[in-house]
């Protein structure tokens, strides 16, 4: 009944009350690159999260993931670190990702948060990062670039276990995975939670053992699993809670 239930709690919050997004623009070195931006009801100052997309791009999924984050209470802006191309197929997806250059995406991310904290309406103190299965390895990098962030949410991605690397960060870590990942598999999860672990770092770990590699997509048709993605959004949601609204 309890897993019932939250499929159901999930399945309606996809489509309701969803909050309207605008696009943004900000500078990232000498570019100027957009994102879109959900805000909450209400003036604030809020919570803030940098929302980052798969390898499909800043798709209707994604933005519709920051809309939802919104009517959670939390300023979110949708980053598109592919300067507006979205992939329709799974091999124009992995060129688009191939092609993107690694310090261009970190520059942007951490622009994303330096605009960010420059939102009247914005905690400063309360920015947080997510991302889902290429957006969830370029979470983990926001954390490793920025020592302010709040709280860091992987989804599936791809993970350091360096402790030089990982002592850099300060913020609590929530990681999703799926047991049946075959790209992320669950001993190198164990590894990163070890590590961090180790460090004194706060780490929150939940596999999912029957689910693959972006199972909480519903257009991936085969791979999505609507009860554990249910149960991912709420643990995302009171991680977040316990973090940023704190």
């Amino acid at each position: 009944m309890k897993t019932i239930l939250l499929a159901l709690i999930f399945a309606f919050s996809l489509t309701a009350f969803a909050a309207d997004g605008k696009s943004v623009s900000y500078k990232s070195g000498d570019e100027a690159v957009t994102g879109m931006l959900y805000t909450p009801a209400g003036k604030g100052p809020f919570p803030a999260l940098i929302a980052i997309h798969e390898w499909w791009g800043l798709n209707d999924w994604v933005k519709e993931q920051a809309s939802k984050f919104a009517d959670q209470g939390y300023v979110a802006l949708a980053v598109d670190l592919y300067r507006g191309k979205v992939a329709d197929t799974p091999d124009l997806a992995h060129e688009l990702m191939r092609g993107v250059p690694e310090d261009r995406a970190k520059r942007d991310l951490r622009a994303a948060f330096d605009y960010l904290a420059a939102q009247p309406n914005v905690k400063k103190d309360r920015i947080g990062s997510i991302g889902w299965c290429m957006g969830g390895g370029y979470s983990l990098d926001v954390a490793l670039l920025e020592p302010t962030l709040a709280a860091d949410v992987i989804h599936y991605g791809h993970l350091v276990t360096d402790p030089a690397e990982l002592k850099k960060i300060n913020a609590p870590i929530l990681g999703i995975f799926g047991g049946q990942d075959r790209g992320i598999t669950p001993d190198d999860v164990k590894k990163f939670q070890q590590a961090l672990t180790q460090l004194g770092k706060k780490v929150e770990i939940k596999i999912y053992p029957d689910a693959g590699h972006a199972f909480e997509n519903p257009n991936n048709k085969q791979g999505y699993r609507a009860d554990d993605a249910a149960d991912a959004w709420k643990r995302t949601l009171d991680f977040l809670a316990s973090t940023l609204k704190k």
